[in-house]
């Protein structure tokens, strides 16, 4: 019987998740399988891979061909190396001290590419949450300049409103201060009256002594 390594399709409609399982060549996509080997998540970045090692390997070996996809995932999870690996220490080219060796040297550096890259995403998401922070805050200081801007002439209106009653105010004392000056006049009017009436009493004696 012919079979294949592949992925079995689970999850809501944009955020699928996979089972990868041994079926058989026949079977449909999602239909029956033999066995389930681990899952495949693509939602994380990276994305997440579980799968039993060992179990994968024993049917890699048996000669389950996987699809495209699940060939990509067993390359990054080491398998296929693995196996390559195994076939030199069968022809004799390698010891299994030394396949053990180079095997654990490539998760080494593995497992320091994706630190590394899971470091770079952090530190490019915290990046883009301060640049977005500091967009925030200078979008907020310039909606309350626009604010203080507008509301700078109304106040500028009160003040000449308010300073206009006091000039009129200013104007309206003023103006018996003239009224006043205008009739300071009428005292000396009366003391250039006052010579004229005595005048009579002078002649009056004048006849008295004839």
């Amino acid at each position: 019987m012919a079979t294949k390594i592949r992925l079995q399709r689970f999850g809501k409609k944009g955020k699928p998740f996979y089972h990868v399982v041994i079926a058989d060549s026949r079977s449909p996509r999602d239909g029956k399988f033999i066995e389930r080997l681990g899952s495949y998540n693509p939602n994380t970045n990276p994305a997440t891979i579980d799968l039993d090692f060992d179990k994968t390997l024993a049917w890699v070996n048996k000669g389950a061909e996987p699809t495209d996809t699940v060939r990509a995932i067993l390359s990054y999870k080491g398998i296929l190396y693995k196996k390559h690996l195994e076939g030199g220490v069968k022809k004799g080219a390698l010891t299994e001290e030394q396949a053990a060796e180079k095997f654990t040297a490539w998760l080494e550096a593995k497992s320091g590419k994706i630190s590394g890259k899971s470091e770079g995403l952090a530190t490019s998401k915290a990046d883009a949450r301060k640049a977005a922070l500091t967009a925030e805050a200078k979008k907020k200081e310039d909606r309350a300049a626009a604010i203080a801007a507008k509301n700078a002439p109304l106040v500028e209106e009160v003040a000449e409103v308010e300073e206009a009653p006091v000039e009129e105010a200013e104007q309206t004392e003023a103006a018996p201060a003239e009224e006043v000056v205008a009739e300071t006049p009428a005292p000396e009017a009366q003391k250039v009256e006052a010579p004229v009436a005595e005048t009579p009493a002078a002649e009056e004696k004048t006849e008295d002594k004839a």
